[in-house]
């Protein structure tokens, strides 16, 4: 298996990732070979910094970069040399098995979007963030960010995807999925959560636990999977990001509040697309991008893609 790391996406790239990458070689299979896509003389200097041999990687070098700040579409556009746009093609060559990056997220979208096909029946991909639960366990929420607006049938498909994910990636043998809305009964929420409720109560494909509200979300004894738009999804990820910020400051250690350390779960995997694409967070430490990279493995080894064209072609 090959996978292609952007060395140049992030706020503290290209170090970072490279030594992310180092710490990764560890950790991952003797099958998997890293293939690091950047500026080929940085890489081999942070490698030779940190008595690394830089043989351990194939490094394909690019003149380019795109900065986190920059148009998403215009510079994925006009920066054809530039890390990201380079793994996203190699990608679609399949001269790589998985990608994963902690640079523009917005660029990283339009690359999905742009280089690599959806999966036939699915409408719109998403993306997914695993969080904490009391009871030990996790659970994934989606969308996390790729579709601020959802129609009711994007947002059952995505209690689909969903289902899937956690089945294969979190072991979860009946999965319960949940709609997050601002009360129980079915008839709460504004008219697209109202019509997905109707869509999702009636699933072939999941376990319909129905609505629940966000006092709930961590209790562990309703949902395993929890369905909302990208809007609500990412502020929600990014509220938890933020708590886990403040109990740090305040100097509450807890098992709980650890689980919401983008450290310990790397990136967040787009759902529905041809290829397994990680998108890390922009901040990415070296732990970070090292778990990051071991979930594009994970992905691969649970032929997470396979699996969804297996369920979407059925229903076609």
């Amino acid at each position: 298996m090959r996978i292609g790391v952007d060395v140049m996406g992030g706020d503290y790239a290209p170090q970072n990732i490279v030594l992310g990458a180092i710490e990764s070689l560890s950790k991952i299979s003797s099958d998997t070979s890293l293939v690091l896509l950047g500026d080929k003389p940085r890489i081999l200097d942070i490698c030779r910094q940190n008595g690394c041999d830089a043989s351990s990687f194939e490094i394909v070098h690019t003149s380019q970069v795109i900065r986190m700040n920059e148009h998403p579409v215009k510079s994925y556009t006009s920066k054809k040399d530039s890390s990201l746009v380079a793994g996203f093609n190699m990608l679609a060559k399949k001269e790589l098995d998985a990608f994963a990056s902690a640079g523009n997220t917005g660029a990283m979208l339009t690359g999905c979007q742009t280089a690599l096909r959806p999966i036939p029946g699915i409408m719109r991909p998403c993306i997914s963030a695993e969080m904490p639960l009391l009871n030990g366990k996790k659970m994934l929420i989606l969308d996390v960010g790729f579709n601020t607006d959802s129609k009711p049938d994007m947002l059952y498909q995505f209690g689909y995807l969903g289902s899937i994910y956690a089945k294969e990636m979190m072991g979860i043998e009946n999965p319960g999925i949940s709609l997050l809305n601002i009360g129980e009964e079915e008839d709460k929420g504004d008219m697209v959560a109202r019509e997905a409720y109707k869509l999702m109560i009636d699933s072939a494909h999941y376990r319909f636990c129905g609505n629940i509200e966000a006092n709930h979300l961590f209790s562990g004894d309703i949902a395993d999977v929890v369905v909302t738009d990208g809007f609500t999804g990412n502020v929600l990820l990014k509220q938890a990001e933020g708590m886990y910020g403040l109990t740090q400051s305040l100097d509450v250690k807890h098992k709980f509040f650890e689980g919401f350390n983008y450290e310990s779960y790397g990136g967040t995997p787009v759902l529905g697309i041809s290829s397994p694409v990680i998108i890390g967070h922009g901040s990415s430490s070296p732990l970070a991008v090292a778990n990051m990279v071991l979930k594009a493995e994970s992905a691969l080894n649970n032929k997470l893609v396979g699996k969804f064209i297996e369920a979407f072609s059925y229903e076609h």
